[in-house]
């Protein structure tokens, strides 16, 4: 039985290029993750691909599956549901693979909560006068909505101390390489592996007895 991979949940203050960071990663030949498609129930956007970006639904039908337990984790943000399908999860983690979670700052401490062992990375602007420019580089929210986003991403900032990690999202490449270190290492945590190595020194026990 392949040992459990790990789930990698990656989030930061909307804005911050948490969508752009993890495409550039997963266009690396050399990344080993599953990417885990989140739910919303927010508009869909120019270019945006269903089933790819985001499973798009219903405000209804993402009701039904809260109620039914089906989702890892939601949270709604700026009038909008968002979340994780569970069974996708556990399937593949079981499967000795990697999952690679992008959700917001929310839904990643609900995560944190079922899933202690995942490793939780938060994607941090340069600082926020950068943040501000780029969601109004965007050109798809009024002023409002760039407003709310703001005062949402102080408070998420503050959020930072449940995470193990932070990286700063300057230039993409630098960032995504920062991820790939971090995952690396976490592969190698003693409290990750000694169960193999356990194993190795008990069968060893017993066939020496």
């Amino acid at each position: 039985m392949p040992e459990r991979g790990l789930l990698i949940v990656f989030s930061g203050p909307s804005g911050v290029g948490k969508g752009t960071v993890r495409a550039a990663i997963f266009e690396s030949s050399q990344h080993q993750f599953d990417y885990s498609v989140s739910m919303t129930t927010r508009q869909q956007r120019p270019g945006e691909v269903d089933g790819k970006d985001y499973f798009f639904t219903t405000r209804e039908a993402f009701e039904e599956k809260i109620k039914s337990g089906q989702m890892l984790e939601y949270a709604e943000y700026v009038g909008n549901y968002y979340g994780t399908p569970l069974e996708y999860v556990n399937q593949t983690l079981d499967q000795g693979k990697d999952v690679f979670l992008e959700i917001e700052v929310q839904g990643a401490l609900q995560v944190k909560e079922k899933v202690p062992d995942g490793v939780f990375i938060f994607l941090t602007p340069p600082d926020l006068d950068e943040l501000r420019g780029r969601l109004s580089g965007r050109g798809t929210d009024s002023l409002a909505v760039i407003n709310e986003r703001m005062e949402k991403a102080r408070e998420e900032i503050k959020l930072m101390s449940e995470y193990d990690y932070a990286v700063v999202n300057d230039e993409v490449h630098l960032a995504v390489e920062r991820v790939k270190k971090i995952v690396e290492a976490e592969h190698f945590r003693v409290d990750r592996v000694i169960g193999r190595y356990q194993n190795m020194v008990d069968v060893a026990a017993h066939n020496i007895g």
